[in-house]
């Protein structure tokens, strides 16, 4: 029987909804206590609705921008993630609050089942915003900015955001966790991923914006 105790994130502005993730959080730990053993490959259907629906969804379709979308997500950058969870790689503040106890208690066999589960969902499609916006997110995605040496988004994640290996689906993601996801390859927190924070840099806070609504409007 295996009991896990999971940290609380620190209290931030938004008080009623970090509340309400941390009882989501502390409810895995009751979670674990039922599973007999997570230690060898769980079937990634069932061990996606115990564990991860809470946060990320039913079939990986979040309703929270905290949290990142999962379906349809390719199996080699959701195993990459896991991993680089579970061997703390990743440690921006979410990462070390949400993912790294969750992620110690998967093994490899684990960790292929989920992913391979959530890469087959369907994904979430997104909805058209500011027609201005949206357009300038198309042409940084597209084309990046020749002239400062930011390549197209598009080199790597898809013609369509779709993904493309390790590199991950960024289409249909929520625009929120897009932003804070340069933001922490900006800032140097998230550093498993040298080329983001690379690109990161190149890109104001306007930029960033851009991309992000429009890859979450596909």
């Amino acid at each position: 029987m295996r009991t896990l105790h999971l940290p609380i994130p620190p209290a931030p502005s938004r008080l009623k909804t970090r509340l309400r993730l941390a009882r989501r959080l502390v409810s895995f730990a009751v979670v674990f206590a039922g599973l007999p053993s997570l230690t060898h490959a769980e079937d990634g259907e069932r061990l996606a609705g115990q564990l991860c629906a809470a946060c990320h969804g039913v079939h990986g379709h979040s309703e929270s921008p905290i949290f990142p979308r999962l379906s349809a997500q390719t199996p080699e950058y959701l195993t990459a993630q896991l991993k680089g969870f579970r061997d703390h790689a990743r440690g921006e503040t979410d990462a070390r609050s949400y993912m790294w106890a969750i992620a110690s208690q998967l093994d490899d066999a684990t960790i292929a089942s989920l992913a391979d589960y959530y890469a087959h969902q369907e994904p979430v499609h997104g909805t058209p915003g500011d027609a201005a916006l949206l357009a300038k997110g198309q042409d940084l995605f597209e084309h990046g900015a020749p002239d400062r040496g930011t390549p197209a988004c598009a080199s790597c994640h898809g013609e369509q955001g779709q993904g493309n290996g390790t590199f991950p689906r960024l289409a249909g993601q929520h625009h929120e966790y897009l932003q804070r996801q340069i933001e922490v390859f900006s800032n140097g927190t998230r550093a498993n991923a040298p080329v983001m924070t690379a690109i990161a840099h190149s890109l104001d806070a306007d930029e960033a914006k851009a991309v992000a609504a429009w890859l979450e409007s596909r």
